[in-house]
């Protein structure tokens, strides 16, 4: 199977994650798609942490599985807890890289630090809380997004992601 490229997904902050211990959580993200699965370290006893962690995932095909980000509390004699979860959803990412591939848009590519695409937040499309913008800088497109955890009572996690292109594959956009 062709790599077609590689998903940097910076895993920047998590906002008011819940309590899973006595008066904090040990914190850290796992994010999965299909098979393979990448994790940051865990900061200790911190509802409100600043990992600023990059992690990396192969993309094989464009049609993609879910990308679901979790937070989970460590815990030393016991399981660790699931603090709840989100889905990263990048077609909006894609469909923009896209974008790259036709003559007529590759201006929009130049002017340093300018705004691409906008996706809108969508409680039942997925799961940002505000707008994420797709942005470009230093001749790579970047998309911020900040997204709302599911499945628990309160807790957000601020991630930006990058595509890293396979120089061996022709079909996707070579950033310079």
């Amino acid at each position: 199977m062709t790599t077609l490229g590689l998903l940097r997904i910076k895993v920047l902050r998590g906002i008011n994650l819940v309590v899973q211990d006595i008066i904090a959580s040990d914190p850290y993200v796992i994010v999965t798609m299909g098979n393979q699965k990448v994790k940051t370290r865990f900061i200790h006893n911190n509802c409100n942490p600043q990992w600023d962690e990059e992690l990396t995932l192969a993309i094989n095909d464009t049609n993609l599985l879910p990308i679901i980000l979790a937070v989970w509390d460590k815990d030393t004699l016991t399981g660790d807890d699931k603090m709840g979860d989100a889905e990263i959803d990048i077609k909006p990412y894609i469909k923009m890289m896209m974008k790259l591939l036709d003559d007529d848009d590759q201006e929009l590519f130049r002017e340093e630090g300018r705004v691409v695409g906008i996706v809108e937040a969508n409680k039942k499309m997925n799961c940002l809380v505000e707008e994420s913008c797709i942005f470009w800088k230093n001749g790579k497109m970047i998309q911020e997004m900040h997204l709302e955890l599911r499945n628990v009572k309160s807790g957000q996690v601020q991630i930006q992601i990058e595509w890293i292109n396979n120089p061996l594959h022709s079909k996707l956009p070579t950033f310079v």
